[in-house]
């Protein structure tokens, strides 16, 4: 049987694909005709081109699979208008899981967020919290985050009522090599790795997990996880500052001396979410892009290592990757130049 991964242009997609790959499964993606596909060009899979929203596509590409991942998600938490952001990551996920219904699959792998984890009580009084946690601060979650519960709510909905043998993946922020655009929280790990970071943030502790481990968790969900469930994808909780560190340790540089602490960036946030209502143009540095850099409580993994047998390794192993993978990426681009070293 063949298996197919819905969203494998993206960072987390696409390192699905490449371990389905190694493991010699035959592989099939679903791209858009505009998707940048660099990540996945040198890989032997079979394509299927077109929208989400075309079932005639989704049917076609879904033919013969038996396991799909859904790695799909437009994750521009910092638009003024959220209209593309429930175009993507609701709607074009309702037309797929219409054709997913009828395709008789062994499972559906959706990769969802840990944003939809709740905050597991008051601040002061917090402690971990797991997959029992139902989302509770809709009040001051940004529409990126609005849409992804309704999609998660959606597919545990598909589940219960259609039978669809789905899971959803609580999924942290990733990191690791092969983040080319890159990811809002992967932008620190390229800024530090290059020395173009001129400061350094404490006070934003964030959830947080290596890009390849992510990609294992989804692949041991489609064997062994529980249709209806939800599982926490994360490795650790750890600072903002930690991860510009490593990053900056690995490429050897020295981390930026300039700190900037929670106070200052929500004032840096309020700037720039003035900014984008008076000139009506997004601005990546807004006041929700910064609470969501630590309004996420830690967060116990312990369901996954239970029922799928996921262990993780250290993230810090992930970042120093990932600034790497930033620092060969400028020399290759150097070494391509008319006047690069030969």
């Amino acid at each position: 049987m063949t298996t197919l991964v819905i969203g494998a242009s993206g960072f987390l997609g696409s390192h699905v694909v490449r371990r389905l790959v190694e493991s010699d499964d035959d592989v099939r993606v679903l791209v858009r005709a505009t998707s940048d596909t660099r990540a996945i060009d040198d890989l032997d899979v079979d394509r299927v081109v077109g929208e989400l929203t075309d079932a005639d596509t989704v049917r076609t590409a879904m033919t013969g699979c038996d396991a799909v991942f859904y790695c799909a998600v437009d994750t521009r938490a910092w638009l003024t208008d959220p209209t593309p952001l429930y175009r993507t990551n609701v709607d074009a996920l309702r037309a797929v899981l219409d054709v997913a219904v009828d395709a008789e699959l062994r499972s559906f792998v959706f990769t969802s967020t840990a944003a939809t984890i709740g905050s597991a009580g008051p601040r002061a009084a917090r402690r971990v919290a797991t997959e029992a946690d139902d989302f509770d601060w809709v009040d001051t979650a940004p529409d990126y985050v609005r849409t992804r519960v309704a999609a998660e709510n959606l597919v545990l909905e598909y589940s219960s009522k259609h039978g669809l043998p789905a899971v959803a993946m609580c999924v942290s922020n990733t990191y690791g090599a092969g983040d080319w655009q890159p990811t809002p929280h992967g932008a620190f790990v390229a800024g530090a790795a290059l020395g173009k970071l001129p400061f350094t943030v404490r006070g934003c502790r964030a959830e947080s997990v290596g890009i390849d481990d992510a990609a294992e968790a989804l692949i041991l969900a489609a064997d062994r996880g529980r249709p209806g469930e939800r599982y926490i994808v994360s490795e650790s909780f750890i600072d903002l500052g930690d991860i510009i560190a490593t990053a900056a340790a690995a490429a050897g540089r020295r981390a930026p001396r300039l700190v900037l602490h929670r106070p200052v960036l929500y004032l840096c946030g309020a700037v720039g979410s003035l900014l984008a209502k008076v000139t009506g143009t997004p601005r990546q540095l807004t006041i929700s892009s910064v609470r969501l850099m630590h309004y996420m409580p830690p967060m116990d993994h312990g369901k996954a290592t239970r029922e799928l047998g996921w262990r993780p390794t250290p993230v810090s192993e992930a970042v120093a990757f990932g600034a790497r993978f930033w620092v060969e990426r400028v020399a290759q681009r150097r070494a391509a130049r008319p006047d690069g070293p030969s």
